[in-house]
């Protein structure tokens, strides 16, 4: 049985693995996104994170695409109470607005419940910071979907420190919600976006804390370790400032742990983020259940303390 965090200071609780959707209706099709999502629930997994913009980068897509793939797969497989579904607004425009605009939250909400096919989004996030909106009317419109049962819990997305305190503070008083969940980039090689003020922030007003880009885009997989590699992904291109600088470094301090715990480089990765302070749970994305399979393991994995000194200091 998988352990349970509490995300914050709210009621919810989660597995310590948090499943990536954005290459559902992308990356992964129809039979491979429902065996990922099977897989992920029979591995203990508890949360399902994406976005209404996934798959807006596609040529021929218009975004919703994940949404409406998990939408299918919980309809068809009735696991609705298993899991918790989080999504985000505020990448992709509509015709009601763009960014955080109150009546475009609103609007986007609603299309992101309809492609879910459910009557509740228990994480909603601010995909991304709106400067030209006030943030106290941001967070009164995401308080007005909580007040109606749309949303249980709200969520910020890449904020920097500065403007999630400014945004706590102004909940402080009550009359507007709180963002109770964090989601930066942060991995091994991919580390000052987040630490420091942002961390220590998060740890002071209990703010979960769930990373993206975990694996830094399959890099610290260890698939790519050479510019020969690139070319087997369609993110291969993201990964290539990796292969110099911290990142060859990086994979021989992995190396040396994979061979002292046979675990993968993947889980490696993935335990080291659960273990650092603030952080719940990460999330990685995969597009077969043997590639999630690669993942799961992650959630139990207890790495010691010599070897997460080691991972902290490669290539410093």
């Amino acid at each position: 049985m998988t352990n349970l965090s509490r995300l914050g200071s709210t009621d919810l609780k989660i597995a310590p693995l948090v499943l990536g959707g954005n290459v559902f209706g992308w990356t992964a099709d129809r039979d491979a996104s429902f065996a990922v999502l099977d897989a992920f629930v029979e591995g203990g997994g508890t949360m399902i994170d994406t976005a209404d913009v996934y798959s807006a980068w596609v040529d021929g897509h218009r975004g919703g695409e994940s949404e409406t793939m998990i939408g299918e797969w919980l309809r068809t497989s009735g696991k609705r109470d298993h899991v918790l579904i989080a999504t985000k607004v505020g990448m992709m425009p509509g015709p009601d607005g763009k960014g955080l605009q109150p009546q475009h939250i609103a609007a986007a909400c609603d299309a992101s419940l309809q492609r879910l096919g459910t009557d509740r989004i228990d994480l909603y996030y601010a995909h991304r910071d709106d400067e030209d909106v006030p943030q106290a009317d941001v967070l009164g419109a995401f308080g007005r979907l909580i007040e109606a049962g749309k949303v249980r819990v709200i969520g910020a997305s890449n904020f920097s420190a500065a403007r999630l305190k400014s945004a706590v503070d102004l909940s402080r008083g009550g009359d507007l919600p709180r963002y109770h969940v964090m989601q930066p980039e942060y991995n091994l090689v991919s580390r000052e976006g987040f630490e420091g003020e942002l961390q220590d922030f998060c740890v002071v007003e209990n703010i979960a804390v769930l990373p993206y880009y975990g694996l830094a885009s399959g890099f610290l997989t260890g698939k790519y370790r050479s510019r020969d590699d690139l070319s087997q992904s369609t993110r291969g291109g993201k990964v290539e400032p990796l292969l110099d600088g911290r990142g060859p470094e990086m994979l021989a301090a992995m190396d040396a742990v994979a061979a002292e715990t046979g675990a993968t480089l993947a889980q490696i990765a993935l335990a080291w983020l659960i273990a650092q302070e603030g952080v719940t749970a990460p999330i990685a994305s995969a597009t077969s259940a043997r590639q999630l399979a690669d993942l799961l393991p992650a959630m139990t994995l207890e790495l010691s303390k010599s070897q997460l000194e080691s991972l902290t200091n490669a290539g410093a």
